[in-house]
């Protein structure tokens, strides 16, 4: 065992390969336990597509110790718990945040959960329902479907462009089987990374992790497919649907998140759409009357990454906003941004960092994200020195290399029959 303290967590490697992550909050009341494993939709084949996410389903409908959905869910809800699972491309997450004094029954729970699911085929085959359910709920929210379509329209058949909830006619083909397979492939020590953070005793907390985890499988780790890159020419994704707004997103590619760029790259977010004074919120928003919500945001994976900006757009101005947004584009990678305005998006980042970890929850997914990816763990402070150390240099550098015409994307959702015009509109 090997243990890494500083002054803000600790960190600990089990000779299992197990990995700690203990994060103490001073004057909490509450304390999460999350569990994060290197298990997602980019670990997936074609003939799995959604097994990921559908395994993570599977961990709350019965354990050996606690057999039925309703004996993990009632004992949760008894405690107060707030408590859910998620799945992402790279990894998939269980947590439940609880009060202090309930720390040993949440880890407990949690570390069943993960450990010892038992798949049962009645409970896949009810559950099949659900899931297929759940995507047709995205169906139904084209600002969510939209975020899909654009992946799938960047990344086509690989991984990258796969939806993480799966096909729903692969989901109904797997059985007991396919969980078991996929599980003892990815669900391993070396794999794994727990989390507790808030409000706990750190004399205590390792010895009762340690215990919670002593039957965790050892193995080798099965790895993921690299992403391909390769666009040549502008893109367009248009899907038909008779609403009562255009949902859009366009996009460009970018880098991963080992890239030094990436903190120009949050900034430069920001500057575009990350607040009501960012230059598309004024210009979509204030200027054109034409959109709700307008926004950016940079997403940036192990070995891929992208910035985008969405919109809800009025039909008749659809035009004319896309036509703004690559205005601002061509901007950026033109003309060095203003001190003053560099200095405004440092503090709204800053803010929303800061502000955003002030729970349990917020602080163990923190340092957990990080973990799990293995990435070098920063603390907020030092993310936000490498952030404040951003020049306009630096951000006009960014936007030259990822505003380009032949990588330019749009995917929408909206009663929009033929997307040639659009395209023909793809150029800064």
């Amino acid at each position: 065992m090997k243990t890494a303290k500083t002054k803000t967590y600790s960190r600990t490697v089990l000779d299992n390969g197990l990995r700690i992550i203990t994060v103490p909050q001073k004057g909490a009341l509450a304390v999460t336990v999350l569990v994060l494993v290197e298990a997602g939709s980019k670990y997936e084949t074609k003939d799995i597509n959604g097994l990921s996410h559908f395994l993570e389903h599977m961990c709350f409908k019965g354990t050996k110790k606690r057999p039925t959905a309703m004996d993990i869910a009632g004992e949760l809800d008894g405690i107060g718990a707030e408590y859910n699972a998620f799945t992402s491309q790279e990894w998939t997450g269980y947590y439940a945040k609880v009060q202090a004094h309930e720390l040993d029954t949440a880890l407990d729970i949690i570390s069943d959960m993960y450990l010892n699911p038992i798949f049962d085929p009645k409970e896949i085959e009810k559950e099949k329902g659900v899931v297929i359910e759940e995507l047709n709920m995205y169906e139904d929210m084209p600002q969510r479907r939209v975020q899909e379509l654009f992946t799938q329209l960047m990344y086509g058949d690989q991984p990258a462009g796969w939806d993480v909830g799966g096909n729903k006619e692969v989901i109904r083909e797997m059985t007991r089987e396919h969980f078991l397979n996929y599980r003892g492939k990815h669900y391993l020590a070396d794999a794994t990374s727990v989390i507790v953070a808030g409000a706990f005793n750190e004399k205590e907390i390792m010895k009762k992790i340690e215990h919670a985890f002593r039957e965790m499988p050892v193995g080798k780790k099965e790895g993921k497919l690299v992403v391909k890159e390769a666009q040549k020419k502008p893109a367009t994704f248009v899907k038909f649907k008779e609403s009562d707004q255009s949902h859009l997103v366009i996009g460009v590619r970018a880098f991963s998140m080992f890239d030094k760029r990436r903190y120009a790259l949050d900034v430069l977010s920001d500057i575009l759409g990350g607040g009501m004074s960012s230059r598309l919120f004024q210009r979509v928003r204030e200027e054109l009357g034409a959109a709700y919500y307008v926004k950016a945001g940079a997403d940036l994976l192990t070995d891929h990454g992208y910035l985008e900006i969405s919109a809800g757009v009025e039909h008749s101005k659809l035009e004319i906003v896309v036509t703004a947004i690559l205005k601002e584009l061509k901007t950026l990678a033109t003309l060095r941004v203003t001190e003053a305005e560099l200095a405004r998006a440092k503090d709204h980042l800053s803010g929303r960092t800061v502000l955003g970890l002030e729970t349990s929850d917020a602080l163990a997914m923190y340092y957990g994200g990080q973990e799990v990816v293995r990435e070098p763990i920063e603390t907020p402070e030092e993310a936000l020195k490498k952030m404040h150390a951003v020049t306009p240099e630096d951000i006009l550098g960014v936007a030259k290399d990822i505003f380009k015409n032949e990588g330019l994307n749009l995917a929408l959702i909206g009663p929009v029959k033929d997307g040639k015009k659009l395209e023909g509109l793809l150029k800064i």
